[in-house]
């Protein structure tokens, strides 16, 4: 049963990163953890959401088109048994990320763009004791670089350092491969980087300002589970908790030139999965899933993350050979209304949604 289960429950790849809440994207996934034996995986995914609002001006409504751009996503990974009950693994992943541009050259903020990239390195260790219960643990290494372009707030443009901080992952969890049951629980830390920050407003005898501008990525807790419901059929989801509301991007000049926050959050963010895996034949198993995501009570948000909550369904296929997997899947997520400030108008984001797909190769060695 344990063998079936697995293989159904792999159908997901990447597809599922249609952007979550905040700027999360990867969802920090653990589960190369608990793959059998010696383990390696590749995978990459592209996100293409369509995200436009409309704003009433004195001059009519105008729109500011497709304002968030397709971007692509990779991770590898590796797992290695030790011995019968300890293990490690090695996660490299995306976890964080956005990318916006404004382009109509009569809207209001016509001309701004803003890019935020992590990348980061996790190692852990895990001990499985022989009543299914098992300990997990370890250390992630994350590098961020962020850079913004606001020219409707006075000509405003900062870019930051590259700087990378550290964090830890701490999490229990619980097998009964006899109905290919599994329950895991994972904290992910914060983690804080100080990034030397050039800020420029265009008005007459201004000089850059050189500081230094602190992020803070958000703690967070996944909960999975998988289960046997049927032969050859698995039950499987979790849910994510992201501390979204005690997350802020403010560098010092921006702050000085406008009261409102560049990046931040009113709500945390919980995000819920289920889904259905079904082994189809020895090589084939395919998978349906669903996801759901609460909307933020804030109004107006940001203009740099203008969604508010998700639902989103994910097909996953995959094929696989005694030591290699290949798995593929896609997925539509229909993204939240939201109202976004701009002086003393509101922009209108309705009707949005993201087409995401993505490939995974694995092999055990």
């Amino acid at each position: 049963m344990k063998k079936t289960a697995f293989a159904a429950a792999a159908v997901m790849a990447a597809s599922s990163a249609a952007q979550a809440g905040g700027i999360d994207r990867s969802g920090q996934s653990i589960d190369v953890l608990f793959q059998d034996g010696n383990y390696a995986e590749i995978s990459f995914g592209s996100v293409a959401p369509d995200v436009s609002g409309t704003v009433a001006t004195p001059v009519g409504v105008l729109s500011s088109n497709n304002m968030s751009n397709t971007y692509w996503t990779f991770g590898a990974a590796m797992k290695h048994q030790i011995n019968e009950n300890l293990s490690y693994a090695i996660i490299l992943d995306q976890p964080f990320g956005a990318d916006v541009t404004y382009d109509p050259a009569n809207y209001p903020v016509s001309g701004s763009s803003a890019e935020l990239k992590t990348l980061a390195l996790t190692g852990l260790l895990r001990y499985r004791m022989d009543n299914g219960f098992g300990v997990h643990g370890g250390l992630r290494v994350q590098r961020l670089s962020a850079t913004a372009s606001i020219p409707s707030v006075a000509g405003y443009s900062v870019n930051g350092r590259d700087d990378t901080g550290v964090g830890y992952v701490a999490g229990v969890s619980y097998e009964r491969p006899d109905i290919a049951m599994r329950i895991a629980l994972t904290y992910n830390s914060r983690i804080k980087t100080e990034h030397q920050t050039t800020e420029n407003i265009f008005t007459p005898a201004a000089t850059p300002l050189y500081t230094t501008t602190e992020i803070e990525t958000p703690q967070s807790v996944n909960l999975s589970f998988q289960t046997g419901i049927a032969k050859d059929t698995l039950l499987f989801g979790g849910v994510r908790w992201v501390d979204w509301s005690d997350f802020s991007l403010d560098p010092a000049l921006y702050r000085q030139t406008t009261t409102n926050a560049f990046l931040s959050y009113q709500d945390d963010t919980t995000t819920y999965s289920l889904g259905v895996g079904r082994r189809l034949s020895e090589t084939w198993s395919a998978s349906l899933s669903m996801s759901y995501e609460d909307g933020d009570s804030n109004t107006p948000i940001s203009n740099l993350g203008p969604t508010s909550g998700k639902f989103g369904v994910t097909l996953g296929a995959r094929y696989k050979t005694d030591d290699i997997s290949i798995s593929t899947g896609v997925n539509y997520t229909w993204l939240g209304d939201a109202t976004t400030n701009l002086g003393p108008l509101r922009t209108d984001f309705s009707d949005n949604s993201a087409v995401g797909f993505g490939v995974k190769v694995g092999w055990h060695y």
